[in-house]
């Protein structure tokens, strides 16, 4: 059998299944870090509950997935999660799944590895949302997980600094409201509504243009010009500021 002839054959059972997210709808890819929680509680040495040098690394892993020539609008990042929003208009590998997916999942290991001087993996899925108004809804889901799984951590971290065990400082959480956590904390001296931004909406990576100077060759003279550069926020806005707040990514 000549090659072109087995290549034509073999090639079908890699392409049969092969899904290309439709035109017009809007892409969201969220990776996730694969035992991320034996990462930090055991193979290496993070401040709990939050530590700013693991959160750095997660911005970092987002910048670099926000350059790695799959034109995304917005990056976001709360704990070891990641999400990607489009540009609704890309055609990066003729919007194949397969290809968006293990290429982010990819990216995301390598650079999150040569950062933790570990090996260290992500999975990545990807939701297609027909409508903007979905696409603020995710990342409003995304950011109410955040300010939920922070409420629990200091109040988890806080019995453990306690002496509580672990089993003992989760068992005591079950059932508690939202407004009982909070009391609980502030018995402790934490006020929650004033802890850093980033720890209970996390933090936000957005395109801006922004104004540098520069000279010119010819002159010598300071000129200036607009330029696009990606910017980190640490203090994302919350519930409809939030939704408008991503709106305004594709709407650039």
């Amino acid at each position: 059998m000549k090659f072109d002839e087995l290549d034509a054959r073999m090639r079908v059972f890699e392409t049969a299944h092969d899904h290309c997210a439709l035109p017009g709808l809007f892409l969201v890819a969220r990776l996730d870090g694969r035992g991320f929680t034996r990462l930090t509680k055991e193979l290496m040495s993070f401040e709990a509950p939050f530590d700013v040098g693991f959160r750095d690394t997660m911005v970092a892993v987002v910048q670099h997935l926000m350059q790695c020539g799959i034109e995304c609008v917005y990056g976001y990042t709360q704990s070891d999660e990641i999400s990607l929003l489009l540009a609704p208009a890309t055609d990066a590998f003729h919007r194949k799944e397969r290809k968006l997916l293990s290429i982010l999942a990819g990216e995301a290991s390598g650079v999150a590895s040569l950062r933790f001087q570990r090996a260290v993996a992500f999975d990545c899925r990807i939701s297609q949302l027909p409508t903007a108004a979905l696409v603020a809804d995710y990342f409003r889901w995304r950011q109410e997980d955040a300010s939920r799984n922070a409420l629990n951590a200091h109040c988890y971290w806080s019995l453990r600094g306690d002496g509580a065990a672990p089993e003992a400082a989760h068992d005591r959480l079950v059932g508690m409201s939202t407004a009982q956590k909070h009391e609980f904390l502030f018995a402790r001296g934490v006020n929650f509504d004033r802890l850093p931004a980033w720890q209970k909406r996390g933090v936000g990576a957005v395109w801006r243009q922004v104004t540098v100077e520069g000279t010119d060759p010819r002159t010598g003279s300071t000129v200036q010009a607009q330029r696009r550069r990606l910017t980190v926020d640490l203090e994302l806005p919350m519930g409809d500021d939030y939704a408008a707040y991503v709106a305004a990514t594709f709407a650039r």
